[in-house]
């Protein structure tokens, strides 16, 4: 997890943004915003910043979002970035434009730092060579790929190093070989979304969570098939995980009940409890104290889930895979609406345990694997209104297949797909 240096902190030592039009602060648009409210959780993977200090995605494109008119553009301090960026959300979309839709590969070299670290679940890659090797490779296997930009929750400065979370959805036809196997000129459509750090123009760290499993399946692949190979073909890349039994929830410290430290509504002790209350603790009776009675789950494989009732049999079938999972909160980063009861939120999770059960990944294995995803929320009136939930189920299925020592000495060491263990996939 990345450390919240990116922060400055109040007196009582909860971390925020540096405030709205301080010192060193470029004149924006002309506006009338609230202040951002005073309460702010004391925990330190918590983020605040208020949207009205960018111009948000929301139901712009990226074209229509690189052509608001220069009155209505929004201006951070961005010392160290191209002066091209108003601000980081600016910044995201132009650079996500550039590269990929006007295949300005070379951009990267400017946008990324030469000793980048990319996470793709539990793998990992190093290096500015890597993101063009891999940006490459999948231009090759989808010529015409594009994408469209959906949300970029954000926080930080230009000082520390801001933060960026970006939803989206990829689109492409499979004319050319890819790491799955030979082209099948079928059309696919998925969700994906990258957490960045970024300083000085250059984004130095990245998470990256895509819905790869729906992929394969557009691709009239197997899953499972894809994923052996994967898994055979990584297995050098990342050391067996040693996690389990240990740190369950059975035979381990129960999840203590979070305690809110406010007594109204403040969206990091919101945010806190639900997590504790239906992720932690699996009391998903919880549901309805923090889901709005028509509010609606953008589940992985392009499902929607709408109400309490398919929202809980979603948690359910999640959980029954890992009954005694700890899950993990990376970050939670919060972006003000307007007013206090009105956020947008990312949370970053990874669910660490035991493939005991059965449930959503399938028949258990007793393997311990790492669930890793994103999450992306749209708090209205105190209350979830809608989700973006997203991880990588072949990440988890190739932590399923991944052979013991045991295993690899039966089966052998073949290849598949993953080829030399190397993983550029499609970002």
């Amino acid at each position: 997890m990345e450390t919240n240096s990116s922060e400055v902190k109040t007196t009582d030592s909860a971390p925020v943004e540096q405030q709205k039009n301080g010192p060193g602060r470029a004149a924006s648009a002309t506006r009338t915003a609230p202040a951002a409210p005073p309460r702010r959780i004391k925990q330190s993977n918590v983020f605040y910043a208020d949207a009205e200090d960018v111009n948000m995605i929301d139901v712009n494109d990226d074209y229509d979002y690189i052509h608001i008119p220069e009155d209505k553009q929004r201006k951070q301090r961005m010392e160290g970035f191209d002066p091209a960026y108003n601000n980081i959300v600016d910044y995201i979309v132009k650079i996500t434009r550039q590269i990929w839709k006007e295949k300005d590969i070379g951009l990267i070299y400017e946008t990324y730092s030469h000793n980048v670290s990319v996470h793709k679940g539990l793998l990992n890659s190093h290096g500015v060579n890597e993101v063009v090797s891999g940006t490459l490779q999948t231009l090759h296997a989808f010529p015409d790929r594009k994408g469209l930009g959906w949300s970029v929750i954000w926080s930080g400065d230009d000082k520390e190093g801001f933060f960026t979370s970006h939803r989206g959805k990829s689109m492409g036809t499979n004319i050319g070989d890819s790491l799955y196997g030979p082209a099948t000129n079928k059309k696919v459509v998925f969700r994906t979304t990258a957490d960045c750090m970024v300083l000085n123009n250059k984004i130095y760290e990245e998470w990256l969570v895509m819905d790869t499993f729906h992929m394969v399946q557009q691709l009239g692949l197997d899953p499972v098939e894809i994923a052996k190979g994967l898994a055979k073909g990584t297995k050098t890349l990342t050391a067996p995980l040693h996690f389990g039994f240990p740190e369950t929830a059975e035979i381990g410290l129960p999840p203590v009940p979070y305690t809110r430290q406010f007594e109204e509504f403040e969206i990091g002790d919101f945010m806190l409890e639900m997590i504790n209350r239906v992720w932690e603790r699996r009391s998903f009776n919880y549901v309805k104290e923090f889901y709005d009675p028509s509010a609606v789950i953008h589940y992985v494989c392009n499902r929607d889930l709408i109400g309490a009732q398919e929202i809980k049999g979603m948690f359910i079938s999640f959980f029954a895979s890992i009954p005694n999972g700890k899950t993990h909160i990376d970050r939670i980063t919060c972006n003000r609406r307007g007013s206090d009861l009105d956020w947008d939120v990312a949370v970053r999770w990874r669910i660490q345990g035991t493939h005991e059960g059965m449930g959503y990944f399938g028949k258990p294995s007793g393997k311990p694997i790492e669930i890793f995803g994103v999450n992306h929320y749209k708090v209205k009136a105190g209350k979830i209104m809608e989700e973006w939930f997203l991880f990588d189920g072949i990440d988890v299925l190739r932590q399923i297949y991944m052979e013991t020592g045991t295993e690899a000495a039966v089966t052998g060491a073949s290849g598949g797909a993953g080829g030399d263990g190397s993983f550029p996939g499609v970002s």
